[in-house]
């Protein structure tokens, strides 16, 4: 199965930033802390998703992991 989306569920997101911090190269903070996708990042299918080159979907599944409110997910091909 390949992971190739990074998903944000912005009902339970608060802007606390980690997953800014642990993926540098996908995400950038706004002023409030809120995760973006970062310039370099392509963004998926309607600007929802943030493609995870797989050189970095391990460091995505860490940011899923650490997540302390739930709020972000990898999906698939399938998903969509």
């Amino acid at each position: 199965m390949s992971r190739s989306g990074l998903h944000v569920d912005w009902t339970r997101c608060d802007g606390r930033g980690l997953c800014a911090e642990l993926l540098p190269r996908l995400l950038v903070r706004d002023e409030w802390g809120y995760p973006l996708p970062s310039q370099t990042a392509r963004p998926g299918p309607g600007g929802a998703l943030v493609r995870v080159p797989a050189k970095l979907t391990a460091d995505a599944e860490q940011a899923v992991a650490l997540c302390p409110l739930l709020a972000l997910s990898l999906t698939t091909e399938a998903d969509r």
